[in-house]
């Protein structure tokens, strides 16, 4: 009756997940999808905790507590520009639980054939790949290590020969009938060249590709536990690392087509770091003129001119913590009668849907912030476009430029509108390292300083003149 329980129970929390993912697919159902979640792991924690093999309460009440009280410090005090690297360091606490579960499965327990064996194998394999790149990627978004891609000579054939080696190494460790020195040693070896691999493979990825890198480890996150499951022979695992794993990868994809880049140039790319000799022609024309510069005054007159404004928020926004006053703004030209909306393209900031979480945060309606697919072909009939902190995302180059590292990724069009501000503290490229004509365009004007100050700036003019736009 008691495995009955739990099964129900597993079964239960294995719904709610599902519920859960299907939530975050909307900003109108985050909230509840997020609640469908905690409620589902509420039942699957309760569920394995009253169960007959539980002998001992004292670690687990104390992992408990310690892990809480460490989980809402973090979270209480991560500003929202570092949420990415959050979320990366967290990836790394799933892949070194599979490990050190891996060892103690495996020390624990007598020899029970080879498949079992296999599983715990795989689950240190992928847990240390997925521990040490995780830990890379929080360095690079952090800034400890540089975005740039390390490409080191024959990278491919070095990744391909650490995975012989760890295959090499599952072989003795297959073979063991039992837990000795030989099959340690060479599950501690398996998991040390793992590690190296999983830094070496996200060392090599750009920082132009980090979102997607964040969502990739996601990804491995989801393997690692579903690995784990089958080794635990705990169903509830499998299932939810299945789920995490595969909506983990499709987003990958998603925002790999959004980038026009492929999940495997991503995956063992260099992304950034590379440079093409230039095309002869015009193909490759550079960027001609001047920066115009502009200041709150002018932008404010053209605001209040306006009929359709188009904001498109980047990561300068963020670092900025403009979003409220951004928010603010929005809500004096809407009751001015301006249409304004929001452009998000899918890998603006550094992490999946970075920019749609702030500006809900400001409270910002969900019905005027729109996808990139949703509103592009809109900026020939804008009257103002505000580009805050945004580039790469609204770089003509990747339409015009085929030796531009990010010709082909689609962008937003920001030039194709009758006048663009450009909210920058200077004159220095995206993430992507890449020039941005759209600066030296006929329509661009550049508003220069902390986006937080201008859009202060901005907000108590249109205060000013408010009595006068109604």
């Amino acid at each position: 009756m008691e495995n009955v329980l739990v099964a129900v129970a597993y079964l239960t929390s294995a719904v709610l997940f599902i519920m859960s993912l299907r939530g975050l697919s909307s900003q109108e159902s985050a909230r509840r999808g997020n609640a469908y979640g905690m409620i589902g792991m509420g039942i699957a924690i309760f569920a394995t905790l009253t169960a007959s093999f539980m002998s001992s309460y004292v670690l687990i009440v104390i992992a408990l507590v310690v892990g809480a009280i460490i989980g809402q410090r973090m979270a209480g005090a991560v500003a929202m520009t570092a949420m990415p690297e959050l979320v990366a360091l967290l990836h790394s606490f799933v892949g070194v639980a599979a490990v050190l579960v891996g060892f103690a499965t495996y020390l624990g327990s007598s020899h029970a054939g080879t498949i079992f064996e296999i599983e715990i194998f795989v689950d240190v394999f992928i847990g240390a790949i997925t521990a040490a790149g995780s830990v890379v990627a929080f360095l690079k978004l952090k800034g400890s290590l540089s975005g740039k891609p390390l490409l080191l000579p024959s990278r491919h054939m070095l990744n391909l020969g650490l995975v012989g080696l760890c295959v090499l190494l599952a072989i003795p460790f297959v073979n063991a009938t039992e837990p000795g020195t030989a099959s340690v040693f060479a599950l501690v070896g398996v998991t040390v060249i793992a590690l190296g691999l999983g830094a070496h493979l996200v060392a090599a990825i750009g920082g132009a590709d980090m979102p997607v890198v964040v969502s990739m480890l996601n990804s491995y996150s989801g393997w690692t536990a579903s690995a784990a499951g089958f080794m635990l022979s705990n169903d509830l695992l499998i299932v939810t690392g299945a789920l995490v794993g595969s909506s983990g990868l499709i987003l990958s994809i998603i925002m790999c087509r959004a980038m026009n880049r492929s999940i495997v140039s991503v995956i063992f790319g260099g992304f950034g770091g590379e440079t093409t000799p230039k095309p002869s022609g015009d193909a490759a024309a550079a960027p001609a003129g001047d920066i115009q510069e502009t200041d709150v005054a002018a932008v404010v007159e053209r605001l209040t001119a306006a009929k359709n404004v188009i904001i498109v928020p980047g990561y300068g926004m963020a670092v900025a913590r403009a979003q409220h006053k951004v928010h603010e703004m929005t809500e004096i030209l809407k009751d001015a009668g301006i249409n304004v909306r929001f452009a998000i393209h899918p890998v603006a900031g550094r992490l999946p849907g970075h920019m749609n979480v702030l500006l809900a945060e400001a409270n910002v309606p969900y019905d005027i912030v729109l996808e990139m697919d949703e509103i592009n072909e809109d900026f020939p009939e804008t009257d103002v476009v505000l580009v805050i902190g945004a580039n790469d995302i609204v770089n003509p180059s990747a339409e015009t430029d085929e030796s531009s590292p990010i010709y082909g990724m689609p962008v937003l069009q920001a030039w194709l509108s009758k006048f663009v501000v450009i909210m920058k503290r200077g004159r220095s490229t995206g993430y992507a390292g890449v020039d941005n004509p759209l600066f030296y365009h006929d329509s661009a004007h550049m508003l220069f300083g902390d986006a937080s100050a201008s859009m202060d700036g901005i907000v108590a003019e249109l205060r000013a003149k408010a009595p006068a736009l109604t």
